[in-house]
């Protein structure tokens, strides 16, 4: 009787061991190996040194972009009210609080004029992304380097512009249309420039490709 038991159970210890061989055996072959996890993250390394400047250049391009959007408004806006308004507007830009500022004229006589903000406008003032530099000058002179001693008026690299009559970094509209002949030059940290022309006979703005220095 006992010989027939062992007999019996025989097979099904058999079968249990390999039932249990062909698990581990299954395991093993849905597991990553040391060597083909060391492979993945090569690639992952690689394709993250190529596809990262790529989205650095992106995403400065994109807020270099946006700003100049930014000014396009701003500068429209003074045109468009200083005509429907008759009254003279400007934008001044601001350097120590890195913002400009729409003013319209509230008095004063052609020597002194006398600027206040504009307040019915949620438009009328902007901060200018400190990621991205600017320079304005008289768009029919030439920057001046600083220290340069070539023109006595500049400052910061931006010339004295006596053809405007305007303070230095302000740009006016005037209610015939017309308005002050500057260029705005913006320029992100990867030296990608973007130039902004007003057209001093009707106001507009263009929008042109500055080269990298």
């Amino acid at each position: 009787m006992e010989l027939k038991a062992v007999k019996a159970l025989a097979p099904t210890l058999a079968t249990g061991k390999s039932m249990i061989v062909s698990c581990s055996h299954r395991r093993w072959r849905q597991a990553f190996t040391l060597m083909e996890l060391m492979v993945v993250l090569m690639l992952i390394a690689l394709l993250s040194a190529v596809i990262v400047p790529e989205m650095r250049g992106s995403f400065e391009d994109a807020i270099l972009r946006a700003s100049t959007r930014q000014f396009i408004d701003a500068f429209s806006l003074a045109s468009s009210r200083s005509v429907s308004l008759n009254q003279t507007h400007r934008i001044r830009l601001d350097r120590a609080a890195g913002q400009y500022v729409l003013e319209q004229r509230a008095g004063g006589d052609a020597r002194r004029p006398r600027f206040e903000p504009v307040r019915d406008s949620s438009a009328s003032r902007g901060r200018i992304d400190s990621r991205v530099r600017w320079d304005l000058r008289a768009a029919d002179t030439e920057p001046v380097a600083p220290g340069s001693g070539t023109d006595s008026g500049a400052k910061n690299g931006i010339p004295s512009r006596p053809t405007l009559g305007s303070p230095p970094d302000t740009i006016q509209f005037f209610p015939d249309g017309t308005a002050d002949a500057a260029e705005l030059t913006l320029e992100d940290r990867a030296g990608v420039r973007l130039a902004l022309r007003i057209n001093p006979v009707t106001g507009r703005v263009r929008l042109m490709e500055a080269k990298r220095p």
